[in-house]
């Protein structure tokens, strides 16, 4: 049950919902328990399921041609996400899903997400706040990336995101970054 409540305490710090709402919304809920390394989702497969994190840390990364991996989102606690552009166009996903760490999930299906969009009002809102929720994150860090240096890169996420620092390797912080390990290295000795 305390997975359940965490997942209502996220949802209802976003909107309103009655309690019958968010009994409903609660109940199409699963939990998956994922080990350190596991992929929930491949390059070509369809993102089908929509993650909440309950314990734990999901990566959502793309490779590039070179095989060099991109991590575009690292997820924690009380938090939600997908591949989002193969969860809404249902195309094969250019990205993965993976566990960092073993990690306690709730997943819903995504014929469910969409029946709950369609009849529950609550529901629907609170997708269109995590929409513009992502927008706004994803927009923010493509314009990080295009006017600002690595040092301002990571001041920027040891002030708006130090858990990334304080509970991923270097060399999870420095793909996220874009940046070598040893680039970040010596951000951190210079700082």
């Amino acid at each position: 049950m305390f997975m359940k409540e965490a997942l209502a305490k996220f949802i209802l710090k976003k909107v309103k919902a009655s309690d019958e709402e968010l009994a409903l919304i609660l109940s199409y809920f699963k939990p998956l328990a994922v080990k350190k390394k596991e992929i929930l989702l491949r390059e070509g497969g369809l993102a089908n399921k929509m993650f909440f994190i309950v314990k734990g840390c999901l990566r959502i990364y793309f490779v590039k041609d070179v095989g060099t991996e991109v991590t575009r989102r690292i997820i924690f606690e009380n938090d939600a996400s997908a591949s989002m552009v193969s969860f809404i166009t249902q195309k094969p996903s250019n990205e993965y899903i993976e566990a960092v760490m073993n990690s306690e999930l709730l997943y819903m299906d995504r014929k469910d997400f969409y029946y709950l969009v369609d009849t529950v009002p609550a529901w629907e809102k609170f997708y269109r706040f995590q929409l513009e929720y992502a927008y706004v994150v994803n927009t923010n860090r493509l314009m990080s990336f295009i006017t600002n240096d690595a040092t301002e890169r990571y001041l920027s996420l040891l002030k708006e995101n130090p858990e990334i620092v304080k509970r991923l390797s270097n060399r999870l912080v420095a793909n996220y970054l874009n940046i070598t390990q040893e680039g970040l290295s010596r951000l951190k000795s210079k700082l």
